[in-house]
């Protein structure tokens, strides 16, 4: 039985104007959130590009200097990757940031030292 033949025989309650209308603000602030969610993605993603290239390490490890920047700075990793964005376009990156950049890069580099990763 298809779904349509189903809703005709068993039509769903219609909920009362005012459940409709919470019903439509509770969607209208999911899809704010996820839009926003998916913007955050698309700069962290951008990001993990811009580590890559400067730090010439593989893209997973590009992902934990972020998280690492994030960490010891206390700093959103959306806003880690904003900034990291603007340095790799040659801006300028917060002192506490660019030091931890150069640290976590360091401890990423130094893993491929001997010709194999750690385990």
């Amino acid at each position: 039985m298809a779904f349509s033949e189903t809703s005709r025989r068993h039509p769903r309650p219609r909920p009362p104007v005012s459940g409709l209308a919470r019903e439509n603000e509770l969607l209208r602030e999911e899809v704010a959130q996820l839009t926003c969610a998916l913007t955050s993605r698309a700069v962290i993603d951008q990001a993990i590009g811009a580590v890559v290239t400067l730090g010439r390490i593989a893209p997973e490890d590009a992902w934990q200097v972020l998280r690492d920047v994030s960490q010891h700075t206390n700093t959103k990793v959306r806003t880690v990757a904003e900034h990291v964005l603007k340095f790799a376009q040659g801006g300028a990156l917060p002192d506490p940031e660019l030091d931890e950049l150069r640290k976590a890069l360091g401890r990423r580099t130094l893993r491929f030292r001997g010709g194999g990763r750690e385990r």
